[in-house]
């Protein structure tokens, strides 16, 4: 997989650290940014779930024969 740099705030790499608890900051911040992602697919898959309930089926009016 091909490697991105970038810079951070220190303070702000710091705090993800003791948070995730990780001392490797290229970790920590990597563990934020697949759960950040993983959340991402998960609230997509509820929404669709919620709205496949709400669809309403397409009702055609009955024909009449003449």
């Amino acid at each position: 997989m091909a490697k991105v740099t970038i810079g951070l705030d220190a303070e702000l790499v710091v705090e993800v650290m003791v948070l995730a608890g990780v001392g490797n900051p290229q970790d920590a911040v990597e563990l934020v940014v697949r759960d950040y992602i993983q959340r991402g697919h998960r609230t997509e898959a509820r929404v669709a779930i919620h709205d496949d309930h709400l669809r309403v089926k397409e009702v055609k009016p009955p024909q009449h024969e003449g």
